[in-house]
């Protein structure tokens, strides 16, 4: 280990200590209260699994297999420290939930894991990558399983509905131990997804990293992939499945939200910056991508969530695309008997076909609003001409081989080479599997003032490094879209230009923090800004403090679109009172423009969006935001938005914005 991840680990350890995360200020609805016997014996054995966990981490083992123990001491933490014991049961299912860890500790101790391919359901555990916490996800195996053979399973990912008093420990005890339901000849990965967030943010990238680690377990047909949920998860079925189309064999979304204004039955609406950032999440809007994966819904007959369903299947039958739908004949929001039969019996016979495979469909019809999802099939949308306005591609490969491409809103793309021999875009004749060379799986297309021309092979290698800083996939924001990939927060440990600014900098990392551990169950990755070397550390930074305070932020501030002094901030031509005012921001890291710089914000939206709606979980900031900022008898803080708004496609301010 190096010194540095040394640091940084004491920093993240320490992190609850030294910024007080360590009590939720959030009321637990319905907890139950523990004896302090029973308190006292639950920490006891936690200790004891703990320390069993840092001699299995301190051990030459496959740490893989540390994280399916170390996800029990998690559940029991967190429970612990949150106060979540919302059922008298709960107390019982901790308990549980710690033996389990200790005779999985004690079975990896001597090397044995006899828990990894057992028939049945087992809570699996991971170390995310956004942020270094152990999540678990939940692992059905059929009988025959073995890896060293070269058979390839259908997998369904099954996305839970809200449950408000479900956590760590309430999720373990619905999985762990399972047996196999009757006639299941599938695996099945039951996703928690960081618990109740309707699979965004942190929570769409559990889904794919349960994904990937269950591999180690099993081999997985990647062309016979259902992805299916009810409630909170049917939301997440259309939201993962309508924005990554290509990945499934079928999508089944049951009585899941697919927009906000109607489902929150909004009437006004929000500033431009909010508005425009809905149409990363609103479903409805890529109804368009039902061309490419079939997609087969379910509402209650009597459920005031039907109308996700009806709404997105009239949106499709406009566009002339069939999504069939299942009615539950007399019930509320719960599937009848008949009705899921009929869900199933679709999403099994879809499975069986299972996606063409490679180079996948001939035929593609592809929409997207954001570069955040920009992949269908062969084809990646690489550079829109407006971020948050209708992108689509269609594409055709016609029988003598010739690739047909059709596209609004593009201004380049990427196209796998053995699609075709050639392709036309938008009537410009090129050549696709001889380009660059052919040497490159992936050619490039870019878009010139008159028509389409393709990258050479030097102009080809050269165009992920971005040199000319235009919106990409994965860094075109908004700001809360930082904590998807990983990220550390580095906060200043220098004088500051301003006590105030800095007072609610830190204000703002300890709010991050504790909303984070909470409604995102993990704890915020936190170093100081003298142990942080920026031109190594290869995630976004999230820099906390001013120029005087933040070394890291004195580094960058001359190479960021705005002007920052001890006497104001100026963004977009007007000084603000850095006493009164706080600047938030996300931007290309000027030391490593692959990855993002966030200035003093973590998630835009807070507790209060967590406790009221998944559907309320959309930024607030846009990509950069002045927020004027006062402190009450409380110590907290009333922000309002003096300004905000998204930078265009360049990360500059849009003309408009510039003109005032």
């Amino acid at each position: 280990m190096s010194k540095f991840s040394s640091i940084l680990c004491v920093a993240v350890v320490g992190l609850s200590a030294s910024y007080g995360f360590a009590q939720t200020p959030y009321p637990v609805a319905n907890s139950v209260p523990v004896s302090q016997i029973d308190r006292a014996k639950m920490e006891t054995e936690l200790a004891h699994l703990k320390k069993l966990v840092a001699d299995l981490k301190a051990a030459d083992g496959d740490q893989r297999l540390v994280a399916d123990v170390e996800v029990f001491a998690k559940a029991a933490e967190w429970i612990l420290r949150h106060g979540e014991f919302y059922k008298a049961n709960y107390i019982a299912q901790t308990q549980a939930a710690i033996r389990t860890g200790l005779a999985r500790a004690k079975e990896l101790r001597r090397e044995k894991s006899p828990w990894i391919r057992r028939t049945g359901t087992t809570v699996r555990g991971y170390y995310s990558r956004v942020d270094g916490s152990v999540q678990p996800y939940a692992l059905t195996l059929p009988e025959g399983i073995n890896p060293r053979s070269g058979d390839r399973w259908p997998l369904h990912v099954k996305l839970h509905g809200r449950a408000g008093t479900m956590n760590e420990v309430n999720f373990i005890s619905r999985h762990e131990g399972k047996a196999l339901p009757k006639e299941q000849t599938w695996v099945q990965l039951d996703v928690f997804g960081r618990t109740n967030n309707a699979y965004r943010w942190a929570g769409e990238t559990d889904v794919f990293e349960a994904m990937a680690d269950l591999n180690r377990t099993v081999r997985i047909d990647s062309q016979r992939i259902t992805l299916w949920g009810f409630s909170m998860g049917g939301a997440g079925a259309w939201h993962l499945g309508l924005h990554h189309p290509s990945k499934w064999s079928s999508v089944g979304p049951g009585a899941g939200f697919v927009d906000f204004y109607r489902y929150q039955k909004q009437t006004e609406r929000r500033p431009a910056h909010q508005h425009l950032a809905l149409r990363i999440y609103d479903a409805v809007d890529y109804t368009q991508n039902a061309f490419n994966v079939p997609v087969c819904t379910y509402g209650g007959e009597n459920d005031a969530q039907l109308v996700a369903s009806t709404e997105i299947v009239d949106a499709a039958k406009k566009l002339d695309i069939d999504i069939k739908m299942v009615i539950g004949k007399g019930v509320g929001h719960k599937f009848t008997p008949e009705g899921f039969r009929e869900f199933m019996d679709f999403h099994l016979a879809e499975s069986k076909t299972g996606r063409p495979r490679f180079p996948g469909r001939r035929n593609i019809d592809f929409f997207t609003q954001t570069l955040k999802y920009n992949r269908c099939e062969w084809l990646t949308i690489e550079e829109m001409e407006r971020m948050y306005e209708p992108a689509r591609v269609q594409g055709r490969v016609d029988k003598d081989g010739l690739l047909h491409l059709k596209t609004q809103n593009v201004a380049a793309l990427q196209l796998a080479r053995d699609v075709a021999d050639s392709v036309v875009i938008d009537g410009a004749k090129l050549k696709l599997n001889s380009a660059a060379r052919g040497l490159l799986p992936g050619v490039y297309y870019v878009k010139g003032n008159k028509e389409w021309y393709g990258l050479t092979y030097d102009e080809s290698r050269e165009f992920p490094n971005n040199r000319d800083l235009r919106k990409r996939h994965n860094m075109q924001g908004p700001i809360d879209d930082a904590f998807m990939e990983a990220f550390v927060c580095v906060r200043g440990t220098g004088k500051p230009w301003s006590q105030n600014q800095q007072a609610w900098a830190n204000w703002t990392l300890e709010r991050f923090g504790r909303e984070y551990d909470k409604w995102l169950r993990g704890r915020v990755p936190v170093a100081d800004d003298v142990d942080v070397d920026p031109f190594k550390l290869n995630k976004n930074l999230i820099l906390f403090g001013d120029p005087g305070s933040n070394k890291v932020l004195a580094k960058i501030i001359d190479k960021l679109p705005i002007k920052w002094t001890k006497e104001g901030i100026e963004v977009n031509g007007k000084t603000y009172d850095p006493d009164t005012h706080g600047l938030s921001m996300i931007y290309p890291n000027p030391l490593n423009p692959s990855r993002y710089v966030v200035i003093n914000s973590g998630h835009t939206f807070h507790a209060k969006d967590f406790i009221a709606s998944n559907s309320w979980l959309f930024p607030r900031l846009g990509d950069i935001a002045v927020q004027k900022f006062e402190r009450s008898e409380t110590g907290d803080y009333k922000e309002t938005v003096a300004w905000a708004t998204l930078f265009d496609m360049n990360w500059q301010l849009p003309r408009a914005e510039k003109s005032k």
